[in-house]
Parts: C-alpha cells; sequence; structure tokens
C-alpha cells in the first residue's frame, strides 16, 4: 500500500508539471505573435501625424513681392497661431545723401538708403506691421546691424500701422547700412520661431 501511494503521488507531480509547462508555453507565444515591433509603431504614428513644415521666409529684391503670415501668442507669449497675411513688395532703394533726407547726421553706419515698400493686407483679418526697431542689415562681411533711423519721419504715409483686409500702404523707411548691397531683414511679429520675417536684397 505504501509503494502504492507513493507511486500515485509521483504520477500526480508529473502532470501538473507538464501542465503548467504547456501554459506557460503558450502565454509566450501568444505575447510575441501579438506584439507590433518598435520601428513599425513609430514609422505609422509618424505617417499618421506628420509635423507641418514652417512657412518659408520670403527673399525678395527690387520690384519683388512676397508674402508672410501674422500672428498672435496667448497672454504668457505661448501657442502662436496665424491669424492673417500680409503681402510686401519692395518699391525701390535709393542710395543717398544726408542732404537728401534733409538732415544734418550722419549715418552711423556709414550709408543711407531709402527703401520704398508696399505692405498690403491680403488675409481675412486685421494685422498690424511695425518697422522702427525691427530692421537689421547685414552682408557677407558684417553681422546683422540695426538699420532703423528717425530721418524722414513724418514724410508720406507711416507703413506702422493697423491693416485691415485689403488695405495697403506704400512707404519709404531711411536706413543706415554699412555700405551698398546686402540684404535687410524685418525681424518683427509675434512668431517665437527664430529668423527673420521676410528679407530684402538690396542692390548694389
Amino acid at each position: 500500500m505504501r509503494t502504492s501511494r507513493y507511486a500515485v503521488r509521483a504520477a500526480s507531480v508529473a502532470v501538473l508539471g507538464a501542465v503548467l509547462v504547456g501554459c506557460s508555453s503558450d502565454d509566450g507565444d501568444d505575447s510575441s505573435a501579438s506584439a507590433p515591433s518598435a520601428p513599425a509603431t513609430a514609422e505609422k504614428a509618424a505617417k499618421e501625424s506628420p509635423k507641418p513644415k514652417p512657412p518659408a521666409t520670403p527673399v525678395i529684391g527690387v520690384g519683388e513681392s512676397g508674402t508672410f503670415a501674422t500672428g498672435k501668442t496667448d497672454e504668457y507669449g505661448e501657442n502662436y497661431r496665424v491669424t492673417s497675411k500680409l503681402r510686401v513688395t519692395a518699391v525701390s532703394a535709393k542710395y543717398v545723401t544726408p542732404a537728401e533726407v534733409g538732415t544734418t547726421n550722419k549715418p552711423e553706419q556709414g550709408q543711407y538708403v531709402v527703401l520704398a515698400l508696399t505692405i498690403k493686407n491680403v488675409g481675412k483679418a486685421s494685422a498690424e506691421f511695425s518697422s522702427y526697431g525691427l530692421m537689421k542689415w547685414e552682408d557677407d562681411q558684417t553681422a546683422a546691424q540695426d538699420a532703423t533711423t528717425l530721418e524722414g519721419v513724418g514724410e508720406g504715409p507711416d507703413l506702422d500701422a493697423t491693416y485691415k483686409p485689403g488695405q495697403s500702404l506704400t512707404g519709404k523707411l531711411v536706413l543706415d547700412v554699412a555700405r551698398r548691397g546686402g540684404r535687410v531683414s524685418y525681424v518683427g511679429g509675434d512668431d517665437p520661431a527664430p529668423g527673420p520675417v521676410f528679407v530684402v536684397n538690396l542692390p548694389k
């Protein structure tokens, strides 16, 4: 009787072990079959939600036009959103002497240039344009410098204004640049992204 009892117990343990092994094997097979690979998941997510590309900065010469977006941020200066669009046209660029702009002040950088621009609202909401302190000049030799002056203020239309949809103005900015040529960049606007809003290549 003792031998028979031990034999039965041993047989029960053997059967239980076989069942446990079979269960763990099944669990492993199911998990490996159902789990997607990491690269495939990442690739699928990238296709489903592509990141929007930032609008290209318009770079124009005299006689050319470019369009740029305007917008607003929240009260914390974050969450920028586009609200309208402005089109800028570089009408002319003329290098002048102090006497030609009615001043005795010599240009600190070296050369005055009168840049005539047309600003037009081509969007669906009002948009502001403000150039004072926000026009930078640079070339391949000189790093970006503030080109804004107060010369010529009060003569002709003031470009710094709020434009309703369809409204436009043509006005002149007297800028102080180091030498002829180079490029003038407008760095205004509320977009927190780095870089200029538009660029005008000046003639030599």
